[in-house]
């Protein structure tokens, strides 16, 4: 026991320090010399003391993020092998001789041990985010998102993985694919409320305030035969100064949402060739594409989820407390390995996704045709966001689900129309 936990610290520590003289020492975030005066060079549009705090910012937030993963993975394996998981389990028996309240009882307390041992991670990104004025977010309000989002979390995981178990027993060789099968009308139901049940409980959505602005998006709506009535805006300014708009919801329930900092800081122009993309994830039906693709893609971590804690259960299941999958308290390696799949995947997934927004960038070209303001959105969205504008290779591949600020702004000084 004590072998697998000062291994697996170690191997973390290890790869901590290795993403840390990555970021900060190795890898490369300048533009090339021939984009240098051009509208994609970073120092045509941000001053100097922006530029500092851009680099400083994403270096730091980008090591928090591959640190956070395996940080996490930790978390699991500590459970697991210190007998923690097992000794809820247990409790939860003691308690409880009906299998649904064994289950609410258990995940309830894993989803508490889990959320003290992620709070550390969870505390300093708030903090450098507040420190760097991109979460304007009181501590008061963030705790309480972190709340709710404990709250949301853990009635989907309890769902989830009472119906994952009962499976798990009663088909101890399908179980992943009737799990599977169960998934995809969940997964739909959720894409669909989500805009108007589970978005609400964060933040406040009303109707575009400047009708004169909602107007002109929504003739550009019409001109790309989308039926939608309303745009609607969200209170984001109370928690951050980032720019964003986006289209979440399927059938009935699609929204077009502009954050208010989108409103307060862009022209009408650059908000205009926003919508325009926002529209092109609708008329290229992204969301769909990206449902189907995470479909796939699960269906193939379930199953391989089984073979894998098969093995693992075989090989340390002594050490790891774990005598059988259909315990309950198998649930953080399950946990763990999808996870890991999840972020072996990512490059894949971001790959997909960058390929939409260059879509969705082009759909809006055409639309509008409006190259001076699809620069200025780009430059406006690098400096409220600190973001850089050619991140290294690794950060790229594994976190920007967007082409790069330099590919965008780049295609877009190449661009022509094609009328």
């Amino acid at each position: 026991m004590k072998k697998i936990v000062w291994w697996s610290i170690g191997v973390f520590l290890v790869y901590g320090g290795c993403i840390w003289v990555y970021l900060f020492y190795i890898s490369d975030t300048s533009i090339p010399q021939s984009l240098k005066g051009t509208s994609v060079d970073p120092a045509t549009f941000m001053n100097a003391r922006e530029l500092m705090l851009t680099e400083k910012y994403s270096k730091i937030r980008d090591a928090l993020f591959f640190i956070r993963i395996p940080y996490e993975w930790l978390g699991f394996i500590l459970i697991l092998v210190l007998g923690v998981s097992k000794k809820v389990n247990k409790w939860s028996k003691d308690v409880s001789r009906f299998s649904l309240l064994q289950t609410a009882i258990y995940v309830f307390w894993l989803s508490v041990l889990l959320l003290i041992y992620s709070f550390p991670m969870d505390w300093i990104s708030y903090k450098l985010s507040k420190a760097y004025h991109i979460t304007t977010q009181p501590f008061q309000g963030w705790m309480k998102d972190l709340f709710t989002d404990f709250w949301v979390n853990y009635a989907t995981m309890f769902l989830v993985i009472a119906v994952l178990y009962a499976f798990i027993r009663k088909f101890s060789k399908r179980w992943w694919l009737y799990a599977w099968i169960v998934s995809i009308p969940f997964t739909l139901f959720l894409t669909f409320i989500q805009p108007v049940v589970i978005d609400p409980l964060y933040n406040d959505f009303y109707p575009l305030k400047n009708k004169e602005l909602e107007t002109k998006i929504l003739h550009l709506a019409d001109e790309a035969h989308i039926p939608a009535k309303h745009v609607y805006e969200v209170n984001m300014s109370e928690k951050t100064n980032s720019l964003n708009a986006y289209v979440t919801g399927i059938g009935s329930n699609s929204r077009i949402v502009l954050w208010d900092t989108t409103l307060n800081k862009l022209t009408e122009r650059e908000i205009l060739f926003i919508m325009a993309h926002e529209m092109g994830h609708y008329v290229k039906k992204h969301i769909y594409v990206g449902i189907a693709s995470a479909l796939v893609l699960s269906i193939v971590g379930l199953w391989l989820t089984k073979h894998l804690a098969r093995f693992v259960i075989k090989r340390w299941g002594k050490a790891l407390k774990i005598t059988s999958l259909s315990d309950l308290n198998s649930l953080p390696l399950i946990l763990l390995i999808f996870s890991i799949l999840t972020f072996a995947v990512s490059p894949l997934t971001n790959m997909q996704s960058r390929h939409h927004e260059l879509q969705s960038d082009t759909y809006a070209m055409d639309l509008t045709g409006d190259k001076q303001a699809a620069i200025k959105t780009f430059q406006d969205l690098t400096k409220s966001g600190l973001s850089q504008v050619n991140p290294p290779y690794l950060v790229k591949i594994f976190r920007y689900g967007h082409p790069t600020i330099l590919e965008r702004i780049s295609f877009v000084e190449k661009y022509e129309r094609n009328e």
